[in-house]
C-alpha cells in the first residue's frame, strides 16, 4: 500500500508536522513497536504518525 504523501515531503516535514513523523535508523522491532503504540495512543487526536525506517 502506498502512503498519499510524497517521501521526501514526509522526511523534511513539509506536509506533515514533526511531531507526527518518527525516523527510525534500523530495523530495531522494540523501539518501533513503542512508537507504533505512541501513535496508536493518539492522545492528542492528530489522526496517528508515520515511522520511517531506514532514515535517522
Amino acid at each position: 500500500m502506498a502512503i498519499p504523501i510524497n517521501i521526501n515531503d514526509l522526511i523534511d516535514c513539509r506536509v506533515v508536522e514533526s511531531n507526527r513523523v518518527e525516523f527510525k535508523s534500523d530495523w530495531n522491532p522494540i523501539p518501533i513497536i513503542h512508537s507504533i503504540c505512541a501513535f496508536a495512543n493518539d492522545i492528542d487526536n492528530v489522526g496517528g504518525g508515520y515511522i520511517v525506517v531506514g532514515v535517522e
